[in-house]
C-alpha cells in the first residue's frame, strides 16, 4: 500500500500547484481582486474614488495593496502635474489578462449567493 508521502507527483502537476500558490500569494486578501475588478470594469480611478468605491478598506491598506499591484505590473500609476498633485490608478495590459478570472468569481459568486440565500 502507498503512503501518502511516497506519492510522487508529475512534473506538470509540480508546475500547476506552483502557479496556484504563486497566484493565490499575489491576489489573496479582501481588496486585491476588488481593486482590479473596480479597474476592469470603470476604468482609470483616482485614490479616493477607489477608496469610496471599495466600501471599508482604510487608507493604509489601499496603499499597499496598489503598490503590490503596481510592483506585480497589473496597474499603472500616473502622478498628474496638478495643483494639487492628482494619482491616478488604471489597469495595464497585463491586468487585463485577469479579465476572464474576474467575469468567472462574478458569475460563481452570483449563483453562490442565489444557491445560499435562494
Amino acid at each position: 500500500m502507498e503512503k501518502k508521502e511516497d506519492v510522487i507527483l508529475s512534473k506538470q502537476c509540480v508546475l500547476q500547484i506552483r502557479a496556484i500558490k504563486d497566484t493565490m500569494e499575489l491576489l489573496s486578501g479582501k481588496w486585491k481582486m476588488q481593486i482590479i475588478g473596480t479597474l476592469l470594469r470603470h476604468g482609470t480611478m483616482r485614490f479616493m474614488e477607489l477608496k469610496r468605491t471599495l466600501n471599508g478598506i482604510a487608507p493604509k491598506k489601499l496603499s499597499k495593496d496598489l503598490h503590490e499591484l503596481e510592483m506585480n505590473k497589473l496597474i499603472t500609476r500616473t502622478v498628474k502635474n496638478t495643483k494639487p498633485i492628482t494619482v491616478e490608478y488604471s489597469i495595464t495590459e497585463h491586468g487585463r489578462t485577469l479579465d476572464g478570472l474576474i467575469g468567472e468569481i462574478i458569475d460563481w459568486g452570483l449563483t453562490h449567493r442565489q444557491t445560499i440565500i435562494g
